[in-house]
């Protein structure tokens, strides 16, 4: 049994994806939560694979999976009988916390350790985005599979030639309670497709757009800023970097946003909250703000009145980790 964590992005968002790294290097801030991938994987007596997620399969082969990642995975490491895999997550996906992204690492990690195979952390992020982004081909960057392998507060320092340095966030006890207290996310109840918003942003880098070029390199200073603000224990100081990085990410695309999170934005911050985004990538999922101590039940409230559900996030530190091995 294997699991990993989901994640939210305190700063620098977007900056993970090759067709801006390649050319600028990258940074970002990510940080696991305590909502979980989790996989169970177990011998079979038949000698077919079965599979189950939001639905079942039953097969011969791993050629005949229709489930992408379940095939590409199980591909990769070298099974092909005998298996039988089951997934299970808290939350939906298309929620904009890197579900799709955590799953792969989650489903690797269990497979390896079926094998009796130790992979490292490292390894487990870099093999997880070979599969979706050059065996599957979608248009996203790294930070989830980071994310879900570490957990924790982490930099992502994104090289030009591909390599990534992992380094904690060093902010103090008070500081990570402050911060992890004063954190609010609402959901939208709006499920949104990734791969379409992301596609734009990466075709734009392709082609040295120069909007989007310049918005990047303000998001990367921002998640800069951010790593000084919270190392540096001006927590507040976050919250108002928020506002600004969700202003810049807004510009990126007409899909990132729609009229109706605008409003629980705009009645968001008339109720205490310094600033918030979506996590993600856009164009629904989560909202997440930064507020004071005393606004937060009244904007809890106000969001509420809005018609979106509250969910209280904590930090994980555990990233990727099998939980029985029997």
């Amino acid at each position: 049994m294997s699991r990993a964590p989901l994640r939210i992005t305190l700063g620098g968002g977007s900056t993970d994806l090759s067709s801006y790294y390649s050319k600028f290097g990258g940074f970002m801030i990510i940080a696991g939560i305590n909502r979980y991938c989790t996989i169970l994987a177990d011998k079979r007596f038949e000698p077919k694979l079965r599979l189950a997620y939001a639905e079942t399969e039953n097969v011969d082969k791993v050629d005949d999976i229709r489930h992408p990642i379940f095939r590409e995975s199980l591909r990769f490491v070298g099974i092909d009988q005998r298996i039988e895999v089951h997934s299970l997550a808290y939350l939906p996906s298309n929620s904009g916390l890197g579900s799709s992204s955590t799953f792969t690492v989650a489903l690797l990690n269990a497979l390896h350790a079926y094998k009796r195979e130790f992979v490292s952390q490292k390894q487990l992020a870099e093999e997880a985005a070979h599969i979706e982004i050059d065996a599957l081909k979608s248009p996203i960057g790294k930070q989830d599979h980071y994310s879900a392998a570490f957990g924790g507060l982490t930099c992502l320092t994104f090289e030009k030639d591909g390599n990534v340095i992992v380094e904690p966030l060093k902010i103090s006890d008070e500081t990570l309670e402050q911060l992890e207290s004063n954190l609010q996310f609402f959901y939208t109840g709006i499920e949104h497709d990734t791969n379409e918003i992301l596609k734009e942003q990466d075709t734009k880098s392709k082609d040295d757009d120069a909007k989007m070029i310049e918005n990047l390199h303000q998001i990367k200073e921002i998640g800069y800023k951010t790593r000084e603000a919270l190392e540096g224990g001006a927590v507040n100081e976050f919250g108002y970097l928020l506002r600004e990085h969700w202003e810049l990410k807004r510009k990126r695309t007409s899909r990132m946003s729609t009229p109706f999170i605008d409003e629980c934005y705009e009645e968001a911050k008339r109720n205490g909250a310094l600033g918030g985004k979506l996590i993600g990538a856009g164009g629904g999922g989560f909202l997440m703000f930064y507020s004071l101590e005393g606004s937060k039940i009244r904007l809890s409230q106000a969001m509420k009145k809005m018609g979106l559900r509250s969910e209280k996030f904590q930090f994980d530190f555990d990233g990727a980790k099998i939980l029985v091995n029997a």
